[in-house]
């Protein structure tokens, strides 16, 4: 994920704010259902979909707003809020669960001051949880990016978060 211009669409240059935008919105002109490609390749953009890209994306393809929050609350892999630089996944799998995941999750919370699906004020983690990692070996297992971390224990955690500052 592109997280470099994350923000910008929000509270931004308001003349410069749609001008990448614009460039997906037209590589999408004439393609029929192309919906879920725009959102993607926004999201990729700004890093999550914000109330301004949705509307605006609402008004440029002439479909209601409506119908564009169902689509991306319908799917798990839109965001309407801004992300973390990294991305904390805690397993909540059998195997994670019956191994301790729940107080590995727990510490989470503690250490980064926020519960499961948000995000920290200063945007350096997001905090979920996933029903299975694919891990089970590895039991409790959390993967931060595209790092995966197991054998966990509630005392391995601020190391963990320690190596993503």
């Amino acid at each position: 994920m592109k997280l470099s211009k994350q923000h910008e669409c929000c509270g931004g240059n308001q003349a410069n704010q749609f001008i990448e935008l614009k460039e997906v919105l037209e590589k999408y002109r004439n393609v029929k259902g192309a919906l879920i490609p725009i959102l993607q390749d926004t999201q990729n953009l700004y890093g999550y979909l914000s109330k301004e890209v949705l509307e605006h994306i609402a008004v440029q393809i002439d479909i209601p707003i409506s119908h564009i929050y169902g689509v991306v609350t319908f799917y798990s892999q839109f965001h309407l809020n801004p992300r973390g630089r990294n991305i904390i996944r805690v397993c909540q799998g059998t195997a994670c669960h019956v191994r301790g995941a729940k107080a590995i999750l727990k510490t989470l919370e503690d250490q980064l001051h926020i519960v499961a699906g948000t995000t920290t004020e200063d945007l350096r983690f997001t905090l979920e949880t996933v029903a299975c990692i694919g891990a089970c070996g590895l039991a409790p297992v959390l993967m931060v990016n595209d790092d995966t971390h197991g054998r966990l224990t509630p005392e391995s955690i601020p190391a963990i978060l320690a190596r993503y500052s």
